[in-house]
């Protein structure tokens, strides 16, 4: 029904060549409205539905010429666009093919950079990255590492502000030499810690001299020599020897102590002045008392010996009991050997048996101790040789042999008695009668009878204090029931 209504509203082509474009007999919205104008009513037809259509129309025409003033220049613009597209397409073309060939080359690029650079071969730029990165990742240790050199040296240079209270410092210092040492040995090639190192033997040598330097100071104990003298064995061990020998160290601390004793003998330089001047005086009035008149100095020259002597004992029994404690002898090692004790029980041993070895003869070296007390005593000998003329008193002649042999017995319990040196000192006054023994013969005898009677005192003392604890534990026995 819809096609012949739509034949018979819509002209033929062939009557009127020129009549705009209808629309198509299947359009939807054409097949509605000639459904629609089947269900009208034949007067609806001539009358209300053209005017209808009029002014459908005319609305339809007063909204597209509102559209136009709207949106004129957007469509104006939109239909440049339109006209540039085909170009713009071109371009664009144009442009994908450039692209295209781009991709390619970045292609060929990227497969050569990954060739290149590939962990698998060998780059210098790739090695000095990854030694970069690896620097970066390391940078706490290396700065670690670098400060030991500076924390070495203040822990040294605060053990000397701080004396006999830097003991931790020294151990502290003595552990990050032992550290840097340890680097150095497992990292051998590396420059760093070769200048590290280099460094911390600087410092290590620097405190070297200062424990040396405190072996030198006045007043020191037996704790802190030991303290010293343990520090310089992990600080030069080429010195230190085994463990039962003394080394070179036993010659060190002697002449430390040494140079103690005499820089403390020198401060006596004052009252040697005045001795020096008496004995230019006798030996000026030495005629005088060919004549008869005698000499009557000599005060100041004993308050010189005095002091002299009383020094001397003092700091070398100081030395020599520090040294023994310090340094056990070689025969305190050797009592611990098994063989002494199956001896004693009456045992048999099988000799083991020894390959021979050459052997240095000049070795074991005797130890610095055996030549100690003779340069000792040879330093009081000549002394006493020299201002022992001026001392013409003979009260004060034997007070000063007196002391001369309180400090051989001093050094005796140490296994170094001198006492006979007075035979040595002369006598040059020639004052003593032929039959009249010398004087160190008297003094000597003198010297015994009141060590004699000493050690019958203290035996008495000892006895009376047996006899007044045996009265007491049997008073407590017979009270006991």
């Amino acid at each position: 029904m819809t096609d012949y209504l739509y034949d018979l509203l819509v002209p033929h082509p062939k009557e009127d060549s020129s009549a705009e474009i209808y629309p198509s007999v299947n359009d939807p919205t054409t097949i509605n409205y000639l459904g629609r104008l089947t269900t009208l009513p034949l007067d609806s037809l001539h009358g209300a539905e053209p005017k209808s259509l009029a002014q459908a129309s005319h609305s339809t025409l007063l909204s597209l010429q509102s559209l136009s003033t709207r949106s004129s220049k957007s469509i104006i613009a939109s239909a440049d666009h339109l006209n540039n597209l085909k170009r713009e397409i071109s371009v664009l073309a144009s442009d994908t093919g450039l692209i295209r060939n781009d991709v390619l080359a970045l292609d060929r690029a990227a497969v050569e950079f990954s060739e290149k650079y590939s962990r698998n071969g060998e780059n210098e730029v790739l090695d000095r990255r990854k030694k970069a990165l690896l620097l970066y990742r390391n940078v706490d240790r290396l700065s670690d590492i670098l400060d030991l050199p500076t924390l070495l040296s203040s822990a040294i240079s605060s053990s000397n502000t701080q004396g006999a209270s830097g003991n931790t410092n020294y151990a502290s210092a003595l552990d990050l030499h032992a550290h840097v040492k340890r680097l150095h040995l497992l990292y051998q090639e590396s420059k760093l810690l070769s200048s590290i190192y280099n460094q911390a033997e600087d410092a290590m040598r620097e405190m070297t001299t200062n424990l040396i330097m405190s072996l030198r100071g006045q007043g020191i104990k037996l704790a802190a020599a030991m303290r010293t003298i343990g520090w310089l064995r992990r600080i030069v061990p080429e010195l230190a020897g085994s463990p039962s020998e003394e080394g070179s160290l036993g010659a060190l601390f002697l002449v430390c102590r040494l140079a103690n004793l005499v820089s403390m003998l020198e401060a006596l330089d004052p009252l040697r002045e005045l001795a020096d001047q008496e004995t230019i005086r006798r030996l000026a009035n030495k005629d005088n008392v060919t004549n008869g008149n005698a000499w009557s100095g000599g005060q100041q020259t004993e308050r010189y010996l005095k002091r002299y002597i009383e020094i001397f004992r003092e700091q070398s029994f100081a030395v020599i009991s520090m040294f023994k404690s310090i340094f056990p002898s070689a025969e305190t090692a050797r009592s611990d050997d098994p063989g002494i004790h199956f001896k004693s029980l009456a045992l048999k041993t099988i000799a083991p048996v020894h390959t021979p070895v050459k052997s240095d003869p000049l070795l074991p070296l005797p130890s610095a101790l055996a030549t100690f007390p003779i340069h000792l005593v040879e330093l009081l000998t000549e002394i006493l040789k020299q201002y022992m003329p001026n001392v013409q008193d003979k009260a004060s002649r034997e007070s000063l042999l007196t002391q001369i042999l309180y400090c051989a017995g001093s050094l005796g319990r140490l296994g170094a008695d001198f006492g006979m040196i007075l035979a040595s000192v002369e006598d040059n006054d020639g004052n003593r009668e032929d039959d009249e023994p010398p004087e160190w013969v008297t003094v000597m005898k003198k010297h015994r009878i009141l060590a004699s009677r000493l050690e019958l005192l203290s035996g008495t003392v000892s006895g009376q204090s047996k006899v007044a604890s045996s009265s007491i534990s049997a008073a407590a026995q017979l009270q006991s029931p």
